[in-house]
């Protein structure tokens, strides 16, 4: 369930009033349009019986001020829904008349009611992006396609008709090629000129800047052009289809006169309940799946809480049922064009239906002086934004898995409708992850640990039967004698049969082959406890064993990893305990005290692995050096690392001050500094600093970084220099010491020195 956000939104915004008015224009043809699509569809019903073109505005009206009210979406806007007129239309000729499927409607409500207590709106999390995009784009390329007749004149269809197959036999494309030879060239230049200032309008930024949003010209526009046109004769005249149609009430006691009420005699009618949940699944898909979409829209990102939502369109529809009107949903062409006018708050759905309720009630004549066709153009240009060629690469950037559902789902809404296309996207999407868990049930790395190779087995967030076959591959596949480790950390579910092959596994198949099986974040409910089998840090027998060369090699892989993000997953409190009772570690690290290069991260070693002498500039002291003799003499350490790094800050004060000719205790207030700062000095090039206050920052930190390397290499000297006892390990063969230098913005580790500690002509580093 999507999650409502936590930054406040302001209640009311200035643009709220004039996009409200804007989605109100352009809702008065999509609510009428609607009840004409639902009437069309709906054939085998008697004209007395049939829908009254008022349900539609209803619902426009309800679905603004109640439903907006309740709601807790910023931009959704509701109203009657294109996508259900086929339903509409099939219930109500199941049920015989209008009013027994208000009663139906009102049933519905009180289901989604039932649905926002059960909190069943967690279900729109489980929509796939692609398939939402889908969504966007297909209704995008749909606007386009359904307005471009609308556009030019040619009326025949309802506006609010969104699908392929219509109810006059013809279908989107077959309009459109009707469209040639059916033009009315007043509506068409109206349509025209409208659709080229929205164009001039959205990129002219003098005009984007203007507080009167483009739509709202553009329909002012065509009413004055459609009245100075009136006077070129009949060919240019724009009436009838080519305007709005609003009923006309000439009071609010007339318009009131208009409602239909539920026929509640039904309520032993079993096919009215029927006909109740039909409507409740239908207009809860629709209203979540499009909540998703608007909210993928909204540009500050905002999440709308879906329980709330569906209480909200239960209750709208509870009214709709009991005062004549048609289901209402979230719908995403409203939506759009909101979000597009500037909306920022629920308030503008709200006053787009106080606009909708007055409007019908005092200003329908004025109203239907509106061209349809520049309606049309606002619409058209909504599409265009949500069917934008970006869109398309970025889907497609996102690889097949991404790709092929988004594109599945927008041809088939284009060429079915809404809810047919929707369903068929989502199986599309549900076989591709079902697909992808069959090959890739696991993820699967060979991890080097210090007892030797690993293979980490990573299970997937939900394993289910269809994951067995490529498991027990997996675990067939691994050598005897080795090592692997079970990790289920991120699982939340395991089906029964996997973990049957697990216990088989760990229990009987992996002793006999002589496995090591370790498994790691089994939840309780398995009976599956956590058990670490190999080795995953220093010991006696590891410590004997490994040469200075293989020491050096396993910090080179540790550093690999930990630059790639690869580091070995490691039971600490089991190292913990194992370490207790003594210490073997395979090297001594002398680096710096700069938080940046903790030796124990950077070579993703764990505990007891190594010593970690640590001091500003990895300078060489008396107890330093005593600390490096026990750590190899009497602990017994194969390598000694001297690790500088570059951007230090101990060389770069000891670089600042031997330039400026002051010591560390005067300039810093530090009294033990200098003898840090003196010692690194001796790497420092006198003559070159002179040279320092010249030099651009890249070239100071360059000469800073030759002179970490510089020291690193003198402090290597210094050790067998100053140490006999480190001079002797290294005689015998016992011990190696090599200089480094870490990099803090790479990571990388550039070896300095060989293991005979001559310094290497050539720069290598472990990358």
């Amino acid at each position: 369930m999507a999650t409502p956000t936590t930054h406040s939104t302001p209640l009311f915004s200035s643009r709220d009033l004039t996009s409200g008015l804007v989605v109100f224009l352009v809702a008065l043809p999509l609510c009428l349009g609607v009840a004409l699509a639902s009437r069309a569809s709906a054939e085998v019903i008697p004209e007395h019986l049939n829908i009254p073109l008022i349900a539609g505005l209803i619902s426009g009206i309800v679905g603004g001020i109640l439903v907006g009210l309740l709601s807790g979406s910023h931009t959704s806007v509701s109203g009657p829904a294109a996508g259900l007129t086929a339903v509409v239309a099939a219930q109500i000729g199941v049920l015989g008349s209008f009013q027994t499927f208000l009663f139906a409607l009102i049933i519905a409500g009180v289901i989604q009611l039932v649905l926002a207590f059960a909190r069943a709106g967690f279900i729109a999390a489980f929509f796939p992006t692609s398939v939402i995009k889908g969504l966007l784009a297909a209704i995008g390329i749909i606007l386009i396609l359904k307005q471009i007749p609308h556009l030019v004149g040619h009326d025949p269809d309802p506006e609010g008709e969104m699908s392929f197959l219509q109810p006059d036999h013809e279908n989107t494309f077959s309009e459109l090629a009707q469209t040639i030879s059916d033009m009315h060239a007043g509506a068409a230049l109206i349509g025209i000129v409208s659709l080229l200032l929205l164009i001039v309008w959205d990129r002219w930024k003098a005009l984007k800047k203007l507080p009167i949003p483009s739509q709202l010209i553009v329909v002012l526009l065509g009413v004055v052009m459609s009245l100075v046109i009136r006077r070129f004769g009949d060919y240019w005249a724009i009436d009838g289809n080519h305007l709005v149609n609003v009923p006309v009430s000439n009071s609010p006691a007339e318009f009131f006169s208009f409602l239909v009420f539920p026929d509640f005699s039904q309520w032993k009618n079993s096919a009215v309940y029927v006909a109740g949940f039909t409507l409740a699944a239908v207009a809860s898909l629709e209203t979540l799946l499009n909540i998703e979409a608007v909210d993928k829209i909204d540009p500050r990102r905002r999440n709308s809480p879906t329980n709330r939502e569906l209480f909200a369109q239960g209750t709208g529809n509870i009214v709709c049922g009991l005062i004549g009107g048609l289901p209402v949903t979230s719908v995403i062409v409203r939506s759009s064009v909101n979000i597009n006018s500037g909306g920022r708050t629920k308030f503008s759905a709200i006053w787009h239906g106080i606009l909708l309720l007055l409007s019908v009630m005092f200003l329908a004549s004025w109203l239907n002086l509106i061209p349809i066709s520049c309606l049309a153009a606002i619409l058209l240009v909504t599409g265009v934004k949500l069917a934008s060629p970006a869109l398309f690469k970025q889907m497609w950037a996102g690889g097949r898995s991404q790709f092929m559902p988004f594109i599945v789902t927008v041809t088939a809404i284009v060429f079915t409708d809404l809810l047919i296309g929707v369903v068929i996207g989502l199986v599309v999407s549900t076989a591709f992850i079902l697909w992808s868990n069959v090959r890739r049930p696991v993820r699967q790395i060979v991890e080097k640990h210090l007892g030797g190779e690993v293979i980490h087995i990573m299970l997937a967030n939900q394993v289910s039967f269809l994951n067995r076959a490529a498991l027990a591959r997996t675990l067939d596949n691994i050598p005897p004698g080795g090592s692997v480790l079970l990790d289920a950390r991120d699982t939340d579910y395991i089906d029964p049969d996997v973990l049957d092959l697990i216990r088989d596994f760990n229990d009987k198949t992996g002793p006999a082959r002589d496995i090591n099986v370790s498994l790691l974040g089994f939840r309780s409910k398995y009976h599956l406890s956590d058990q670490i089998q190999f080795v995953d840090y220093s010991t006696r027998e590891l410590q004997s064993a490994v040469t200075p060369e293989q020491v050096l090699e396993i910090l080179k892989l540790g550093n690999e990893r930990f630059r790639t993000g690869q580091r070995l997953t490691r039971d600490l409190g089991r190292a913990v305990v194992g370490t207790a009772s003594g210490q073997h570690p395979l090297a001594v690290v002398l680096s710096c005290i700069d938080s940046r290069s903790p030796a124990e991260i950077i070579f993703d070693l764990g505990v007891g692995d190594i010593f970690s002498a640590r001091v500003a500039g990895n300078v060489v002291s008396r107890k330093m050096l005593g600390s490096i003799e026990y750590g190899c003499a009497v602990a017994g350490a194969k390598l000694i690392l001297v690790l500088g790094h570059t951007r230090c800050g101990a060389v770069t004060a000891a670089v600042d001050l031997i330039c400026s000719g002051k010591n560390a205790a005067d300039a810093t207030g530090c009294q033990h500094l200098d003898f840090i700062v003196n010692d690194i000095q001796k790497s420092t090039d006198v003559l070159a600093c002179r040279a320092v206050s010249d030099m651009s920052d890249t070239q100071k930190e360059t000469m800073i970084d030759g002179v970490a390397r510089k020291n690193v290499l003198h402090m290597v000297e210094r050790l067998r220099q100053e140490s006999q006892t480190i001079d002797r390990l290294i005689r015998e063969d016992r011990v190696a010491v090599v200089g480094a230098l870490y990099d803090v913005v790479t990571g990388e580790i550039e070896l300095l020195t060989d293991l005979q500690s001559r310094p290497i002509p050539t720069l290598i580093t472990t990358a």
